[in-house]
């Protein structure tokens, strides 16, 4: 499966999805790029795009990207 791990993710993170095929968008040469296009961009090389933005799932409609978005949400244990 080919990752694409969003510009705001510690690229660290690939080391820990083993089996996969992990790239971040820096490293893709794709900086900068905003929600919308980078999504497009994306749907064209890799099967799953991880992030953080949360804002993402209001502003896009991901229905329409034949790409799978995961959103990683903080969490705090007491």
């Amino acid at each position: 499966m080919k990752i694409l791990l969003d510009e705001c993710l510690d690229r660290r993170i690939a080391r820990e999805l083993i089996d996969h095929e992990v790239i971040t968008v820096p490293k893709q040469g794709w900086a900068g790029i905003k929600n919308g296009k980078l999504l497009k961009l994306g749907e064209q090389e890799f099967d799953v795009f991880i992030t953080v933005d949360r804002n993402l799932t209001f502003q896009q409609n991901l229905q329409k990207f034949d790409l799978s978005v995961i959103v990683l949400a903080d969490f705090i244990t007491l």
